[in-house]
């Protein structure tokens, strides 16, 4: 399958979902606290890798009175971001742009919290944490949730699968040296728990293959997403002790 069909299939996939990754309200609101940001003033933030808005608006209706802009590459994720964000009654604090995260568009010094759910493996933990530090003004904070090892020594299975899919897989002690190394300090760390990735994220897509498989009758293709799809969620639910997304929360220096 060549990369348009596969992101183009994805993309329908997940268009529909409350979240395109693991993730809940609560563990943005507690990654939240952990910035220890003034949350009444007048924050400049970005949401990198937003899909559909999920942390978006959670940041939106705990800091009040930030501007935020919800960056992502596919517009029709941006699009159901700007009805929902209407539907609560934040969108003219929104600013949507479909941008790719490796070629930001902000100003350098020009944030004040620079937020990435599950997104920032698309270029790379080191890769992303060089290419948006310089968007942080001094003091600024990145938060950003990867996915790390919970143990050294996994499983042959697993190993393998996280090393083909993403080789800059490592322990949060691993993650922590990469972001001290980029110029960042350490404010806060926690794990995402299972109901993050069973109940907010594999359920809810496993519910929409029936309808998505519908839509592409015929296309091999679309049998192969949903097996692969599949495949990752049984691989996390036999080995969700070893592996989950960290929540790094993190000063520019």
């Amino acid at each position: 399958m060549d990369e348009q069909t596969l992101i183009r299939l994805l993309v329908d996939l997940h268009r529909d979902g409350a979240r395109q990754g693991p993730g809940s309200a609560d563990e943005t609101r507690r990654a939240l606290d952990l910035a220890r940001l003034d949350r009444g003033a007048r924050l400049r933030v970005a949401d990198i890798g937003c899909g559909t808005g999920a942390s978006t608006l959670v940041l939106a209706d705990r800091l009040p009175r930030a501007r935020i802009t919800a960056v992502d590459r596919f517009p029709g994720f941006l699009e159901i971001l700007a009805e929902r964000a209407h539907a609560a009654g934040v969108a003219r604090r929104i600013e949507t742009r479909a941008e790719s995260m490796e070629s930001l568009s902000f100003a350098a010094g020009s944030l004040d919290l620079a937020w990435s759910e599950g997104a920032i493996y698309n270029i790379g933990f080191a890769r992303g944490l060089e290419a948006w530090r310089p968007f942080l003004r001094p003091g600024g904070v990145l938060a950003v949730s990867e996915i790390t090892w919970l143990r050294p020594g996994p499983p042959a299975e697993i190993r393998r699968h996280w090393e083909g899919e993403y080789p800059e897989i490592a322990t949060a002690a691993e993650k922590v040296a990469i972001l001290e190394r980029a110029g960042f300090d350490l404010l806060g760390y926690f794990v995402l728990p299972p109901s993050s990735w069973i109940d907010n994220y594999y359920r809810p897509a496993e519910k929409r293959m029936p309808a998505f498989l519908e839509r592409h009758a015929g296309r091999p293709e679309a049998v192969e997403i949903v097996e692969m799809e599949r495949r990752e969620a049984e691989l996390y639910r036999r080995y969700q002790d070893w592996f989950s997304y960290g929540f790094y929360v993190a000063r520019r220096r």
